[in-house]
């Protein structure tokens, strides 16, 4: 049976929050504890260490995440009271994440009957660009975003941690990865790749479900943190996700297929 940690207290907009103290009373080493710097090494030196991290409790996580997501983020602001930070110390889920990225990667450019070496080329540019790349720049903007306008009090010491930020977006990818490079695979070549209208609708509802999941993630990760105003509008973007579903599936626009198309030709274009 999976290992199930304690459930942590639950937090709301109005709930009291009490952040450890913090006073000059407190010893140069407690404090040095909690620098950016710190745990940043921490978390790197863990890296390391496969003994050291709690696969069971990423995978509680990972589970989670797909039937109730706030009781991961809970477990964030649970840290926080306990560690000092909202981020994660313990690269298990990073791990973990790793592995099913390069998995799936590897059965995504199988079933595009890709060579072995635009096979490597793939996995690399997922890695890479599509989760790592692409959510540092996400991260920053929501970094940016929460710290400049949803902080109830801006003037405090409380902002949001731009390593807690990536964890969320983490969080985020990883339902996002399983619905579009595992759920979609089976039906990838025996209907989405068509130009039927039923492959349009299979492939971009697909696309709707997961940014969705995505989007709603982003959004439960911020909606936790109790200094924070306002989230709701990070729920501003399923708008427009509706709306671009209902203009493509009309016009027969297949994103999916579109894609697979843009995953070929970057493949083939940056090739010797």
């Amino acid at each position: 049976m999976m290992h199930m940690p304690p459930n942590p207290p639950l937090y709301s907009k109005s709930s009291s929050f009490t952040l450890p103290d913090t006073s000059p009373s407190h010893s140069r080493n407690c404090m040095d504890r909690y620098t950016a710097t710190a745990k940043r090494s921490k978390f790197l030196k863990r890296l390391f260490k496969l003994g050291h991290m709690d696969f069971q409790f990423a995978l509680w996580q990972m589970y989670y995440l797909f039937i109730s997501p706030q009781k991961v983020f809970r477990d964030f602001v649970y840290r926080k009271q306990t560690k000092n930070q909202f981020a994660r110390d313990d690269p298990a889920f990073l791990v973990l994440l790793s592995g099913f990225l390069l998995i799936s990667s590897i059965l995504f450019g199988l079933v595009m009957k890709l060579s072995f070496f635009l096979l490597v080329k793939f996995v690399v540019w997922v890695v890479l660009i599509d989760c790592i790349g692409v959510g540092i720049i996400i991260a920053s903007i929501y970094w940016y975003i929460s710290n400049r306008f949803l902080l109830k009090n801006p003037k405090s010491n409380l902002d949001v941690e731009w390593a807690y930020c990536f964890d969320v977006h983490l969080n985020a990818f990883f339902p996002l990865l399983v619905i579009l490079h595992i759920l979609q695979l089976p039906l990838l070549m025996t209907i989405i790749d068509h130009d039927w209208y039923l492959s349009s609708i299979v492939g971009n509802t697909f696309w709707l479900a997961g940014i969705s999941y995505y989007f709603y993630n982003l959004f439960l990760g911020f909606n936790v943190l109790p200094f924070l105003k306002n989230t709701k509008v990070l729920l501003y973007p399923f708008t427009i996700l509706i709306l671009l579903y209902i203009v493509m599936t009309g016009l027969n626009i297949n994103l999916s297929r579109l894609m697979m198309n843009a995953y070929e030709y970057r493949l083939l274009s940056w090739s010797p």
